[in-house]
């Protein structure tokens, strides 16, 4: 297993196209970090404007606020909704690659068994996903700590403002970005499941993607009827609770409680759906792989 699996990873790395969601994640984490460096506090001023009314904000909080935990934080909410695709490249070319070049009947002639195969296939795809990831969290987090500096990390919700005290803050990014490698492990099983029917790697990575917006738009959609139908069962709706280790407790006189998470039940329930979708979508693959016929 593990000499199939180096040979997979070697496979996977050796292709170009692999370095593009790389280079693609840099990017984004440079221009944005580049944007704040140079006119930060523009950026501070229209993103207050909303509650400037409400709230009293002088220049020494602003400095305060442009820390490195906060760019992170702003990085994320940008790059985990885009991550699917780049983690979709991979996972949904790892079955179809194979037949698109006439390789899977041979590899396959090899002494393990269709599910061993697929596994192995799976499994490198995972850590693919979660080497991009760690990529993401060294520029992103480590990146925006060296540029900006540390400090208390400000949190707007709809509630009102969070702030968490800055040596509170560190360990809620690695449960973050933990949670985040689950839910794009999610996004990669579903693209892996296409990719077992597909002939072509196109379809499954158009496919993955497709299934994705179309449910993430529903998971966004403020519609009553879908609220209780529909979006408590859709696996985006939970990508997103990496989130909730950001909202912390607060004593009644309104002071933050450090450690706390605002409500790790429902972050636990959500992880516990994607885990489900992982193995349900892994299942799947596994039981149409060992049915289907090989011709290519």
């Amino acid at each position: 297993m593990w000499s199939l699996l180096k040979i997979e990873l070697y496979k996977i790395f050796k292709r170009p196209r692999t370095y593009i969601a790389f280079g693609a994640a840099a990017a984004i984490v440079f221009l944005f970090q580049a944007g704040l460096r140079f006119d930060g506090k523009s950026y501070l001023d229209l993103m207050l404007s909303n509650i400037d009314d409400a709230f009293d904000f002088d220049d020494s909080f602003k400095d305060r606020l442009l820390n490195g935990y906060f760019i992170c934080f702003g990085i994320l909410n940008i790059l985990l909704i885009q991550m699917p695709l780049l983690v979709a490249l991979v996972a949904g070319d790892a079955i179809a690659g194979e037949a698109n070049m006439g390789t899977l009947r041979l590899a396959l002639i090899r002494p393990v068994s269709r599910t061993q195969y697929l596994l192995v296939k799976f499994l490198a795809s995972v850590i693919y996903t979660l080497i991009l990831l760690i990529w993401l969290a060294v520029l992103a987090l480590f990146g925006s700590m060296l540029l900006f500096g540390v400090n208390d990390m400000t949190v707007f919700r709809a509630g009102g403002i969070e702030v968490i005290s800055s040596g509170d803050v560190l360990w809620r990014y690695f449960a973050a970005f933990g949670y985040a490698a689950v839910a794009l492990t999610a996004v990669a099983a579903l693209a892996f499941l296409l990719s077992v029917f597909a002939e072509n790697s196109i379809g499954p990575i158009v496919a993955a993607m497709s299934i994705v917006v179309v449910f993430t738009i529903l998971s966004e959609m403020n519609i009553p009827i879908y609220d209780k139908t529909i979006r408590p069962y859709l696996f985006t709706t939970h990508m997103v609770a990496w989130k909730g280790f950001f909202y912390v407790k607060s004593t009644e006189e309104g002071i933050t409680i450090n450690g706390s998470v605002g409500n790790l039940p429902a972050i636990l329930k959500s992880l516990s759906v994607l885990v489900i979708y992982i193995a349900s979508f892994l299942a799947a693959a596994i039981w149409v792989f060992r049915k289907k016929d090989i011709l290519s």
